[in-house]
């Protein structure tokens, strides 16, 4: 008798602590730099619904990504471990491929664990692990899509990679995955669920090719854009390899090419738009949110996989150790989050032990993130660690509060101060005053790293290309 009793307590207490659990929406949005209305990386940005967002959450203004490349970067994320602690550098292989990551329980493995409903639509992790890991413990709803729809004639860049297009496509929202994305998530939001819900939530804009419908042009008109603010010259006290790394073998345009093509007010206005679509879709999803019961018990985290350049540097795209290669939007808010915004220097591999702590879930001791709780109450706390992005074995960037450092396969050193220099446009590594800053950041470099796994994506090759050149 006393043991059943017993029992019925327990299970009765358990009930109840997960009845009080909050809930978690995570979104992403694909290929975001800091155009974000809220981060001003570009004074004609509209994002009512992000910046909403960061106004009742906290907004890491100095978050990064640990890799400028999708897959790595996602998957450090998902099981919060460095690219060189698992060997995964490049856009391939996947996560089953790693002796590190095939061990470890991902970010909705850990949930479902914990006795969540998981579910998960879009891209979030990459490519197939988006339905092998969400269709195991809860439901994926599909890419609905993907990168689609596209003309049957590339509108912009006549020439190079299929993806790297820009101009106002499809007729109307109805047609883009990121819509559709956006309503099955509503629809999922509408239900109830008799245990706490995680949710996720991938956009793929403003990934290319840059289409949205004509509406969203139109908010950003083409005549009236503003460029962003480039020094020639910038790049010319790199290292050779610095400069090969993000040149060489590379399938974005050259940014010789869309200047002289007459393109360049055209794909800023193109990336501008689809950021104000993908924008839109995130305040639908925000919209059903608010309308739950249950909304103020719901932690909700908006993050990008990393940033992209738009000429800065004279480059397009990602794989970059710069800030706009590396800087991303995040976002927490949520029951007992402090509303206000951060400058410390933290990551997306904090996010995994960041909800875990804000769900009472036990920590994780093999996570290499931390958990950023204690920021999400006092923002403005000291934070001695700086965040750390990497681009292939033997290229890391640290960013700190206030400086960027990068170290490179050669041996070379790059050294920014963003007090005075956000644009980083001046390499201070071989100023002899700031010999206790460069040691302070070197400290911070992996110890060990991990060799180099798959082959044959752009980065591997950028990568192989820029060892080569070092050897002639």
């Amino acid at each position: 008798m006393r043991l059943t009793v017993l029992l019925t307590l327990m299970l009765f207490a358990g009930n109840v602590r997960a009845a009080n659990r909050p809930n978690v929406v995570l979104i992403s949005v694909d290929d975001l730099n800091d155009w974000v209305g809220c981060l001003g990386g570009h004074p004609q940005a509209i994002t009512p619904n992000m910046d909403r967002l960061a106004k009742r959450g906290v907004l890491f203004r100095n978050a990064h990504c640990q890799s400028p490349v999708c897959q790595p970067s996602r998957a450090s994320l998902m099981v919060s471990r460095w690219p060189s602690s698992t060997g995964l550098y490049f856009l391939n292989p996947g996560l089953q491929q790693s002796e590190v990551t095939k061990k470890e329980k991902t970010l909705p493995e850990a949930f479902a664990a914990a006795g969540y409903q998981v579910m998960g639509a879009g891209k979030l992790f990459h490519s197939r692990d988006n339905q092998r890991i969400f269709g195991s413990v809860g439901q994926y709803g599909g890419a609905f899509g993907g990168f689609g729809p596209r003309p049957k004639k590339k509108i912009s860049q006549p020439h190079g990679h299929p993806l790297w297009d820009w101009g106002a496509f499809p007729e109307n929202n109805a047609q883009m995955p990121d819509f559709k994305i956006a309503s099955w998530a509503t629809e999922k939001l509408k239900k109830k669920y008799n245990k706490p819900y995680f949710l996720a939530v991938g956009f793929f804009r403003p990934h290319v090719p840059l289409y949205a419908p004509k509406k969203w042009f139109d908010m950003h008109p083409r005549d009236k854009i503003s460029l962003p603010v480039i020094k020639d010259g910038d790049v010319s006290d790199l290292s050779t390899y610095a400069r090969n790394l993000v040149t060489l073998k590379h399938v974005a345009p050259e940014h010789a090419w869309v200047k002289k093509s007459g393109q360049w007010q055209h794909a800023v206005q193109s990336y501008l738009a689809t950021i104000t679509f993908a924008d839109h879709c995130v305040g639908m999803v925000l919209d059903a949110l608010d309308s739950r019961e249950d909304a103020k018990n719901t932690v909700i985290c908006l993050f990008s996989d990393h940033g992209f350049h738009l000429g800065e540097k004279q480059r397009w795209a990602k794989r970059s150790l710069w800030e706009d290669g590396t800087r991303v939007p995040l976002i927490f808010a949520g029951p007992k989050i402090k509303a206000g915004s951060c400058k410390r220097p933290v990551g997306l591999i904090d996010i995994y032990p960041t909800l875990l702590d804000l769900c009472g879930e036990k920590a994780n001791p093999r996570h290499e993130g931390q958990s950023l709780r204690p920021l999400l109450t006092d923002p403005a706390r000291q934070w001695k660690r700086p965040t750390r992005t990497t681009f292939g074995l033997g290229n890391h960037a640290i960013r700190s509060t206030r400086w960027r450092y990068i170290r490179y396969l050669d041996g070379s050193e790059e050294l920014y101060d963003h007090k005075t220099d956000p644009n980083e446009w001046t390499n201070l590594a071989k100023d002899p005053k700031l010999k206790d800053v460069l040691a302070e950041h070197r400290s911070w470099l992996p110890k060990t790293e991990r060799p180099i796994l798959g082959r044959g994506s752009t980065g591997h090759k950028a990568y192989a290309a820029s060892a080569a050149a070092l050897k002639k």
